[in-house]
């Protein structure tokens, strides 16, 4: 089946008779990066396909009321990210600890996890990534990981450019003095 561009895609989401069809091609397209983008930030392997499934079964719901307005990766990774983050608050809530003590137990579990095949330089980044503020951790993970555009995390976390470059620098001067590199 060859892959739909998003034009494509956003046609048939709003003709009744193709938008199955449709939503099969944006699940082949974007369930993959949704996947790492969500996993970054709940870190959490059967978190992270919770969270996708949720963020999917959203995207199904609101496909009538896309406007194309953004972009449709734009629009997904909003609607990922806010769900990742509503799943965190309300793991915080369930196990009513700190986030500190929820951070520790990710960051505890990331050594045991079967799904993480990094060495111990990448374990010790993430590791130092999850003791970021939230905010920071997501820009950081948007920019040096998917290789995002300042203007394109502007629109899917509603700041403005100045303010996510800021977080950026911060979160890397963090990390840096996490690491103990000068």
């Amino acid at each position: 089946m060859p892959e739909w561009d998003d034009r494509k895609i956003i046609e048939g989401i709003q003709n009744p008779d193709k938008a199955d069809k449709a939503f099969g091609m944006l699940l082949q397209k974007y369930q993959e990066r949704l996947y790492w983008h969500i996993r970054k930030i709940v870190v959490s392997h059967d978190d992270t396909d919770d969270v996708l499934q949720n963020t999917m079964v959203k995207v199904w719901r609101s496909l009538g009321s896309f406007r194309a307005e953004s972009g449709l990766y734009t629009w997904l990774y909003r609607i990922a990210t806010n769900e990742a983050l509503t799943f965190l608050k309300q793991k915080k809530k369930r196990t009513f600890a700190p986030w500190v003590d929820v951070e520790q137990k990710i960051s505890e579990s990331l050594e045991s996890d079967p799904w993480f095949n990094g060495d111990e330089i990448q374990l010790q980044l993430q590791q130092a990534i999850l003791k970021l503020p939230e905010k920071q951790r997501i820009v950081f993970n948007m920019k040096y990981f998917d290789e995002m555009k300042y203007q394109e995390m502007s629109e899917i976390l509603g700041t403005s450019v100045g303010a996510l470059k800021a977080s950026y620098h911060h979160a890397v001067k963090k990390i840096e003095a996490m690491l103990g590199e000068d």
